[in-house]
């Protein structure tokens, strides 16, 4: 009975760290996913007179940017976020906002 107990202890700790692994995003890997966000958004992520700066962005903030784009609830005139954001899952966004943080923004 006590391996139980023990297997439902482990079990409850790695969904545990999951959790935590999807709450902080992985700068990194936003990095890497953030080569589909330069062409409009630029390497600094500074946008340009079309497209806004995303640069130093608060992450909760752009995470919830981020899924209103792909839930529909936001939208930009030719859909290309809906777009881009389809494909993305919400650790992809988690970290695409958290790298998009580290980035100095204009003021």
């Amino acid at each position: 009975m006590s391996s139980i107990k023990l297997l439902v202890a482990i079990l409850f700790i790695m969904l545990l760290s999951v959790g935590v692994a999807q709450a902080g995003g992985d700068v990194a890997r936003g990095q890497e996913l953030a080569a589909d966000c330069v062409d409009c958004h630029g390497e600094d992520g500074k946008g340009d007179e079309e497209n806004p700066s995303i640069a130093g962005l608060d992450a909760k903030e752009h995470l919830a940017m981020l899924e209103a784009y792909k839930s529909g609830e936001r939208t930009d005139e030719d859909e290309i976020m809906l777009m881009f954001t389809e494909e993305l899952s919400t650790q992809d966004m988690t970290d695409l906002a958290a790298y998009y943080a580290t980035l100095p923004c204009d003021g």
